[in-house]
């Protein structure tokens, strides 16, 4: 298995920059893997342009770097299958950066835009895969299904983008929605609360406020129901009468009728 250390340190530290600069600011479509124990293989997600029979579709591919890298070209493969005029069967890819027009001073950001750019135009003159080449050549329609079908069984599915703050919204009417109904229970338990407090000390409920008296007077009332009904209410009962009660003499007796009157009584 290659390391870095098949590699000459001018070379890691060059490497190193440039994947640096891909992980932080990644060409557009395309993501970098990067792994620091072995730059001789650079691992890259390449999502299917739009427009093309390759959208929707993410296809990963890798980059292997020879020994003498940059003086020789790296050596470029898709790991996940698809119908393309130049790319093989077993993944290889043929493209003129990678062969002719090679140049030492060309970087791993220019290779992979190049490839990603190779599905938008193919070049099926210099085709690996004849059928797709051939097909692409006599029958745009056919090649471009075939490469539809190959994309919707073997291309991976791109991730979905969450929308910016979808989770803070969530959250936030998550909070609100659990105040009212944190209130409500509030209100209805301080409801319940009163009710037993009425049911345990058998006070009965506040009467209604009865209408001001038409003559003005008094102002507005408790509206009990009168002493003469006996019924409900607390206004206080008269005192009894005692059966020795003093009868009040009539005016206009005299005392001698009155005396009469008294002795009458007692006979009774």
């Amino acid at each position: 298995m290659a390391t870095n250390e098949n590699l000459p340190p001018n070379v890691i530290k060059q490497l190193a920059k440039e994947l640096k600069n891909l992980d932080e600011t990644p060409p557009e479509g395309i993501k970098v893997g990067v792994n620091d124990d072995n730059f001789s293989v650079i691992f890259a997600d390449i999502e299917g342009p739009a427009g093309t029979p390759y959208e929707n579709g993410v296809f990963r591919m890798k980059l292997i770097l020879s020994h003498d890298f940059p003086q020789s070209p790296p050596k470029g493969y898709f790991l996940t299958k698809i119908f393309h005029p130049n790319i093989a069967t077993n993944g290889e890819i043929c493209v003129n950066a990678l062969k002719k027009d090679w140049n030492p001073t060309l970087g791993l950001r220019h290779v992979l835009i190049v490839i990603r750019c190779l599905l938008i135009e193919p070049f099926p003159e210099s085709a690996l895969n004849e059928q797709a080449g051939k097909m692409l050549l006599e029958n745009y329609e056919e090649y471009a299904r075939h490469a539809r079908l190959y994309t919707g069984i073997h291309a991976l599915k791109p991730k979905p983008k969450l929308k910016t703050n979808s989770i803070s919204e969530s959250t936030a009417a998550l909070n609100v929605d659990q105040s009212s109904t944190n209130a409500s229970s509030k209100c209805a338990a301080a409801d319940q609360k009163n009710n037993n407090n009425q049911n345990l000390s058998g006070a009965a409920p506040q009467p209604p406020l009865a209408p001001k008296p038409e003559n003005g007077q008094g102002g507005y009332a408790a509206a009990l129901p009168s002493a003469e009904t006996g019924v409900g209410g607390s206004t206080a009962h008269p005192p009894l009468l005692k059966k020795e009660a003093v009868v009040a003499a009539p005016a206009g007796l005299s005392k001698k009728k009155m005396d009469a009157r008294k002795k009458s009584l007692k006979r009774l």
